[in-house]
């Protein structure tokens, strides 16, 4: 069987290593190699990992390089087959990479598959069990919040895996690239599952591989950081791979979400980054623009085939109204 990297990134996370490492320790599947990246922690991350798991690998940057730039720097030294990628609030079960494995190698023309991610307090609820773009232009968890009643333990197709807990098959990755850096933290998992959908790849869930994950430990729910990067973020997904009849089909739709997600950020007084989002987004269309082009030339699926990996997403003024609620 295939030999797994599992990349793993922490900033100022030593709180939660310990459960995390300790049930990759436990995995019934024994061929992997561990590779923690820490982004210039500033709490003794490294120095604990390196005494308490020295069968860990350490990646240390001294500054934080952000989430997609820092599993890119765990894969530049990763030797496996098959890329885990983990977030350090997570405790996976014993079956986890075993299940990922399986999935995986049913089909060499899957590049990506997605586990069960439940919420680690409340075990019964699901994190997600991939994630998918709707036709307002976002990216949503599907599942996100739902009581975990069976409803998706049958194996599926899906548009692509959570960055949280995922699989990608090496050979997809050397051909579209792993995560964009510039995304720095959020939606890079989508913009991966766009490129490598676009490209002919499948996605698959995997039910059985189930992680326990603590959502929103590092961002924070509405902070101005996540306000800011998830609403750059979307649009540099949008623009980069979108073909312009989808995109001028949806537009309607997409900037009516955008307005309720700027009165959002007015009435939670996050107005200032969210609008530096879209002033950055602006300011970065020629790099986005080449990237677009590069993605084009891998594309091999028609405007009718990606119209139908698109989801319709609730409506605006709902998603406001639950936000407003929530705060997520």
């Amino acid at each position: 069987m295939p030999m797994i990297s599992i990349i793993i990134l922490t900033w100022n996370g030593k709180t939660f290593l310990q459960p995390c490492l300790d049930a990759l320790a436990a995995q019934s599947y024994r061929d992997f190699e561990t590779i923690l990246v820490d982004n210039g922690s500033r709490d003794g991350s490294a120095d604990y990992v390196r005494n308490a798991y020295p069968w860990v690998r350490l990646v240390e940057l001294p500054e934080n390089v952000g989430f997609a730039e820092g599993n890119n720097r765990g894969l530049a030294v990763a030797q496996g087959a098959h890329i885990v990628t983990l977030n350090n609030d997570t405790a996976v079960q014993p079956e986890f990479l075993a299940e990922l494995v399986a999935a995986v190698e049913a089909d060499p023309g899957i590049g990506m598959v997605a586990a069960k991610m439940l919420n680690f307090y409340r075990t019964g609820r699901i994190d997600s069990v991939g994630v998918r773009p709707t036709t307002a232009g976002l990216g949503i968890n599907i599942g996100v919040g739902e009581a975990d009643e069976g409803q998706y333990d049958v194996p599926s197709e899906v548009f692509g895996p959570c960055a949280g807990a995922a699989l990608y098959r090496r050979a997809m990755l050397e051909e579209i690239g792993f995560f964009d850096g510039d995304f720095f933290a959020y939606y890079e998992d989508l913009d991966l599952a766009w490129r490598g959908r676009l490209a002919g790849w499948r996605a698959v869930t995997a039910p059985r591989a189930v992680v326990y994950h603590v959502h929103s430990a590092t961002g924070g729910r509405m902070s101005p950081f996540t306000v800011y990067q998830v609403q750059r973020n979307k649009w540099y997904v949008l623009l980069k791979n979108w073909p312009p009849t989808l995109l001028l089909r949806h537009l309607p739709r997409i900037l009516a979400w955008d307005g309720a997600a700027l009165l959002l950020a007015l009435v939670r007084g996050r107005f200032v980054p969210a609008l530096r989002a879209r002033l950055h987004v602006l300011r970065d269309l020629p790099p986005l623009l080449r990237k677009r082009r590069e993605i084009a030339r891998l594309r091999r699926l028609n405007d009718a085939q990606i119209a139908g990996l698109l989801a319709r997403g609730a409506s605006p003024v709902g998603i406001f109204l639950r936000k407003m609620g929530s705060g997520v």
